[in-house]
């Protein structure tokens, strides 16, 4: 199949939805298909175009088997209401020209968030007559309204018709957990319009390597410590004061150590932090390389996920399947009715308590340091769920499964065809 995967995050950007687009992107080079992405110049998550990227409009790219189309985005470092409109309009009207510079796709798989990238999306699958696969890794507005990133009426109004729009034009949507599905039916999406495939983890490449010799203990002096690591996005959602204060309530005992992983313009926000609460036993350390994702994951005795009480519960964040990969015990300070914690729970990886509860946090990770035993079979555990449940070549299989069904069966497309022609377009004569 020729699939064409809209995505504003790919590589070389190091967390969140970008890994993920790219190894789905080359592993399905990798089967045969022919693979090609459209995706802005990268600048997540410190918010600014990498440096090898600047004062480029268009680049296109090659790198292992997959076609890489990349448009110029206005961003800014600083996050807010205007910049995130300007953000995702540059990249809705800049990605369109390369979105219709190349071979027509049989099948489109668009990546939310952004929410309005739908509208480019569905006019390239209306122009080309093929199906769009919704992938969901967000649901908005609702969760940046529920966490009071989004605010504005006006604008929460906008949202909620592009996230109509958006599901009504997909011939399918796919969703990364069940309350995804649970919270599409209970707004009128029907249920056999979504597909389940949950986010994956490479596990091959994600292994429970030994702590002894670890190359990131011994850059960072943590030999001989007991490491709570956090590594990943730093925003309102995780609250990491959290794990700041969870650290200084047990500062007296000097093998703990917390590792916070994250960007560097917000790690200066938490030394602040620490600066203010005395706090000791607490490394701020930059983003690694994606290559070295392994041995710092290793170099841990605990995986945190950390998250505030007002998160919306369906959010699931991707760094779960990742530390269960790892064979290390995931302690989860998250909302307790959510899916987050019901995944860790279920994955018998890890235990959970209430977020914004620094004591229970604590105490949590010092039960684990009194107990390795169970701490080695919380990582066994987890690393077991992954193999059998998050392995990528499961999901990759699946997802191959489903494009060949669209394509198959694209009939669920007319309402592209119903949609589009509402905002005056009309389809042009063209040959396939």
């Amino acid at each position: 199949m020729r699939i064409l995967i809209y995505s504003y995050n790919y590589h070389p950007e190091p967390i969140g939805i970008a890994p993920l687009m790219t190894e789905l992107a080359e592993g399905l080079a990798a089967r045969g298909h022919e693979v090609r992405v459209i995706t802005g110049m990268p600048n997540y998550p410190e918010r600014q175009i990498y440096k090898e990227y600047r004062g480029k409009w268009y680049l296109t790219e090659k790198k292992n088997g997959v076609t890489i189309q990349r448009s110029y985005v206005w961003v800014r470092p600083q996050p807010g209401l205007v910049t995130r409109v300007m953000l995702d309009g540059s990249f809705v009207l800049t990605s369109m020209i390369q979105a219709f510079r190349g071979w027509r796709p049989d099948v489109i798989l668009l990546t939310v968030p952004p929410l309005p990238v739908s509208v480019p999306a569905a006019l390239l699958a209306w122009f080309h007559s093929c199906p769009v696969v919704l992938n969901l890794q967000d649901i908005l507005p609702e969760a940046a309204v529920h966490v009071g990133l989004l605010t504005n009426k006006v604008a929460i109004r906008v949202f909620e018709a592009l996230e109509k729009f958006a599901y009504r034009t997909a011939h399918t949507i796919s969703v990364i957990t069940d309350g995804f599905t649970e919270n599409l039916v209970g707004k009128g999406v029907p249920a056999e319009k979504i597909t389940c495939i949950p986010n994956w983890v490479d596990v091959n490449f994600i292994q429970p390597l030994p702590k002894e010799n670890n190359p990131f203990r011994i850059a960072h002096q943590l030999e001989g410590k007991f490491v709570a690591l956090y590594s990943g996005n730093i925003a309102l959602t995780q609250g990491l004061e959290t794990v700041i204060d969870a650290a200084n309530r047990l500062k007296h005992i000097p093998e703990i150590v917390f590792v916070i992983v994250g960007e560097e313009k917000a790690l200066k926000q938490l030394q602040k932090y620490c600066e203010s609460k005395e706090t000791t036993n607490v490394k701020l350390l930059p983003f690694q390389p994606r290559k070295k994702l392994p041995e710092m994951l290793a170099a841990a005795d605990v995986g945190l996920i950390v998250q505030k009480r007002n998160v919306i519960s369906f959010n699931m964040p991707s760094k779960t399947q990742v530390i269960l990969a790892s064979g290390r015990p995931i302690v989860a300070s998250v909302p307790l009715t959510g899916t987050a914690a019901r995944s860790v729970e279920q994955s018998g990886g890890g235990v959970v308590v209430a977020p914004q509860q620094p004591q229970l946090l604590a105490d949590a990770v010092l039960e684990l340091y009194q107990n390795p035993q169970k701490a080695e079979q919380l990582g066994q555990q987890g690393r077991q769920y992954a193999m059998e449940n998050y392995e990528f070549e499961q999901a990759l299989s699946r997802y191959e499964a489903l494009f060949a069904q669209v394509v198959a069966h694209p009939a669920g497309n007319s309402d592209v065809i119903k949609a589009l022609p509402a905002f005056g377009v009309k389809k042009p004569v063209v040959d396939a």
